[in-house]
């Protein structure tokens, strides 16, 4: 098994993986999970990442600029060192995270685990990996999260917005998922992300629910139907429905309709549909999302 922790960047060489990032929130043993559950439904390696952001723990601190200090180098002194012992102090943290998750997908059966941890930023670690990574996991919710205080993570829409790769949000607790539901709005870009879905092995064999939010047509069931035929090579039993109405309260009352465990979207555009992932209905989304979601870029 490949469990060595590793801090240099992947290689232009290596095979596409399942990446799950790893942090110190609550959600963290069911992004094992669902990363477990990836990986082996797509038959491809899983890298855990944890990178340790370089604005709160810098490497080398530089408080050279704190001029209320004036003077005073031995306290500037003990407040840098302070700053390197709590640098490496996380730095020891996070690979203590990493060990954990890795017992915990061996647990699951995994045999084929990779720990890689960084030191920077988040986004950019995740944008430097696109190019060897077939599915990002992440947590709904961020570090700061607790018991009644269900935050999506702060640095969630900079990654949806920056990561051109598939990426799995998911809720504090696994549940394995049996069907999906993918919002459709006909337009190109919806036909791109069909055409996408169908060349992953991810909802492979999973029954999936095609929606689209809008008028009754028969140009609307042309579109549903062609889509349909796209997803063909999953070898999965399709529903096509139609749904009027708003495009947020239609598709999370098709999805509890219907007990669906997945939600499959495209993220950011123009369409109503595109439109629900933007500003605060995205953040209501994201904050009471009971069941994992899938976003397509």
């Amino acid at each position: 098994m490949q469990d060595a922790t590793e801090n240099a960047p992947a290689g232009s060489g290596e095979p596409l993986q399942v990446v799950a990032c790893i942090d110190g929130s609550g959600a963290a043993p069911a992004v094992c999970d669902y990363a477990a559950w990836a990986s082996k439904h797509m038959g491809l390696p899983l890298t855990l990442l944890h990178v340790l952001d370089k604005q709160r723990y810098p490497s080398e601190p530089d408080l050279a600029g704190n001029i209320a200090l004036g003077g005073r180098e031995q306290l500037l002194d003990e407040l840098a060192e302070l700053d390197r012992k709590r640098a490496k102090l996380a730095l020891v943290h996070g690979e203590h995270m990493l060990d954990e998750a890795a017992f915990r997908l061996r647990d699951a059966g995994l045999d084929e685990i990779k720990k890689l941890q960084r030191h920077g930023d988040l986004t950019e670690s995740l944008i430097a990996m696109q190019e060897q990574t077939r599915l990002l996991v992440m947590g709904l919710h961020g570090e700061s999260s607790s018991g009644q205080d269900q935050r999506i993570g702060s640095q969630l829409e900079t990654v949806i917005r920056s990561v051109s790769r598939p990426i799995l949000l998911v809720p504090d607790a696994f549940t394995e998922p049996r069907s999906a539901m993918l919002a459709f709005d006909g337009s190109a870009t919806a036909f791109r992300g069909v055409e996408h879905l169908a060349t992953s092995p991810v909802l492979k064999g999973i029954p999936i629910h095609l929606v689209k939010v809008g008028s009754d047509t028969p140009e609307a069931w042309e579109q549903l139907q062609k889509a349909e035929s796209l997803l063909a090579p999953l070898a999965s039993e399709i529903t096509l429905a139609i749904r009027s109405g708003s495009v947020e309260q239609a598709l999370h009352e098709y999805q509890a309709e219907h007990s669906i465990d997945l939600l499959v979207m495209g993220a950011y555009g123009h369409s109503r549909i595109r439109r629900f992932l933007l500003g605060s209905t995205t953040t209501n989304m994201l904050n009471s999302a009971k069941t994992p979601l899938v976003i397509l870029r």
